[in-house]
């Protein structure tokens, strides 16, 4: 397949229409022996009200072609703002110190026409959020055309044929039709293929990749990884990888760098660094990521004195639950399709699947956001489906909810002290005082200072304003708690944190949860049972050892399959063990063609 461009011969609009042939737009990039991409005694620091803040200090940092370098922290660590140096998208409060260099460009001596020239064609980026990467008001095809046309490699129905090639390239099925689509008719694993897509058009000799999977369903991070790692193998391109997700790093990095506070803090092979780290802090992340197939038994979470469930005391339970979406002129969208479930006192049931199989949904249904178009959700024996607004409303102070984004989830404008209230304010419980005092006991319950109630969100961490959701949830100590993506968001250490609040949380308060979530490591540390689902309907449930240990239908095993290990080795072997299961579904394993 015909997909990338010689340099030396781009196409004119006086040539529009001319057909190029693949030896002649193929180019795979020439190892030198030189890094395509480097920095040495990097140091950023921004100018601020607050005075100066010192964000990266003296990294050294060399990515080689046909080489992936992750460089992994927390948010906050330096990352970002170490690969935004490389294409000079840094704030003007910004003041640079050290050299960056990408292939024989050294970047601070190059102006804002010179880094124009440079950005696509040398250096390149996948962002994390594909939806804010793209134009909401232009087409795909108009996207993926304007980066050839700027760089004067393609114009008119050449640039539109090429933009097709790289979409089939990366997977994108009807790649003809996408053109015509706008960014929000796509799923999330779509418009992050078309930001790489857009990313390689310029065939350029680095990709800077910036948490290219974290939104992402586990299948299609597995794909998105796969595709990535083709176009490292195939092209010789360098790939700077920045995430916090330790399987991702396991599946994908040759070298990887530890940063902490703006510094590195380890260097070394992948083998190196997970396996036999040195460094304190990297050993604390390590032992802050969960494991798929450790059961619940992990570290953070006391097994041994967790009372046994009673599954015949059920708090809720959904029968032949189905909900649909009205649409102007056509038939009903039905997102869920018959879907039973149930949830004991104490219990964490996991509910599973990609995104669109009908999670959140069932989630909305339960809190009486969404309508239920058949079937039954009955809680403590009163069926909540066809209830009247205002019995509606009463029952659901014994239904909690923790929403995945805590900054959207939180009023802006009310200090912590009035968000965590307004449960208790909404349905009249107790007055001013009580009302303080409950939410100085909940502060203490999430281990959150009390000198945080007069505080405003945007002054607190993520992890912390997730905490504050969680106690918001529990304020009026509700029966059952809906966790929808709680920490999916979050940093792994503040992850690992969360999650053992919530479990000792349930032990002490005695709640139960519905865990929605993709991240099936997540699920395998907290879950008694575990329903997946797939296109709205439960393809298979039961005990979690039973689910995610030794599951029996084909959906399943390729969730499982495509969840990535914080472990080199033992990722390789899953990786190579998923290709096999795909093609023994009669899936096809896909390589990159030329």
């Amino acid at each position: 397949m015909a997909s990338f461009f010689n340099k030396n011969e781009p196409t004119s609009p006086d040539h529009e229409g001319e057909s190029v042939e693949a030896e002649d737009v193929v180019v795979i990039h020439e190892d030198s022996g030189k890094p395509v991409l480097s920095f040495e005694d990097l140091d950023v620091q921004f100018k601020t009200e607050f005075g100066r803040v010192h964000a990266v200090r003296g990294v050294s940092i060399d990515v080689h072609p046909g080489e992936v370098v992750a460089l992994v922290g927390e948010s906050g660590s330096g990352k970002s703002v170490t690969s935004m140096t490389a294409l000079g998208l840094l704030p003007g409060n910004a003041s640079i110190d050290g050299a960056i260099k990408v292939s024989d460009h050294v970047i601070r001596t190059l102006g804002s026409r010179g880094m124009r020239e440079l950005r696509g064609k040398e250096v390149s980026m996948v962002f994390q959020e594909p939806m804010t990467a793209l134009n909401p008001v232009l087409t795909i095809g108009r996207q993926m055309t304007e980066a050839l046309e700027i760089h004067d490699l393609a114009y008119g129905k050449d640039a539109e044929a090429r933009a097709v090639e790289l979409l089939k390239m990366v997977g994108l099925d009807n790649a003809e039709e996408r053109m015509s689509h706008y960014p929000h008719e796509l799923s999330g694993g779509q418009r992050q293929r078309v930001v790489i897509a857009i990313a390689i058009s310029c065939n350029p000799k680095v990709i800077i990749a910036d948490e290219p999977t974290t939104a992402l369903d586990v299948t299609v991070q597995a794909d998105i990884l796969d595709l990535l790692r083709s176009l490292k193998d195939k092209l010789n391109t360098g790939i700077l990888l920045i995430t916090h997700s330790m399987g991702v790093v396991a599946d994908m990095a040759d070298q990887v760098h530890v940063m902490f506070k703006g510094n590195i803090v380890e260097s070394g092979s992948v083998d190196q660094v997970l396996n036999h780290p040195t460094h304190p802090y990297t050993k604390r992340l390590l032992d802050a990521v969960p494991h798929l197939g450790r059961g619940r038994d992990q570290k953070g979470i006391d097994v041994a004195e967790q009372a046994p469930i009673d599954l015949s005391k059920k708090v809720l339970e959904a029968k032949d639950l189905v909900i649909e979406y009205q649409r102007n002129g056509k038939a009903p969208f039905r997102a869920v399709d018959g879907v039973s479930l149930d949830i004991a006192e104490r219990e964490f049931v996991g509910l599973v699947g990609e995104s669109g199989s009908g999670k959140s949904t069932i989630g909305k249904c339960i809190l009486g956001l969404l309508p239920a178009a058949s079937g039954e959700v009955t809680m403590f024996g009163q069926n909540m489906v066809g209830m009247k607004p205002k019995e509606a409303r009463a029952w659901r102070k014994n239904v909690g909810v923790v929403f995945q984004d805590p900054a959207a989830s939180l009023n802006p404008r009310f200090p912590i002290g009035d968000c965590i209230a307004e449960p208790l304010v909404v349905h009249k419980e107790g007055n001013k005082k009580s009302q303080t005092a409950r939410v100085h006991e909940l502060l203490d319950a999430v281990s959150l200072p009390r000198s945080t109630f007069n505080r405003y969100p945007h002054e607190l961490s993520g992890g912390q304003r997730q905490r504050v959701c969680i106690a918001r949830a529990l304020a009026l100590r509700p029966h059952l708690l809906i966790a929808d993506e709680p920490t999916s968001a979050l940093d792994v250490s503040v992850q690992a944190q969360v999650l053992a609040m919530l479990s000792e949380l349930q032990e002490d308060m005695g709640f139960a949860c519905l865990f929605i979530s993709h991240d099936l490591a997540v699920v395998d540390m907290l879950a008694n049972r575990v329903v997946v689902l797939q296109h709205g309907k439960a393809v298979e449930s039961g005990l979690r050892e039973d689910v995610l240990h030794n599951s029996k239908e084909e959906y399943t095993q390729r969730l499982i399959a495509a969840a990535p290990v914080p472990e080199p080795n033992e990722q390789r072997r899953r990786r190579d063990a998923r290709h096999e299961l795909l093609r023994s579904y009669g899936y096809e394993v896909s390589e990159l063609k030329f």
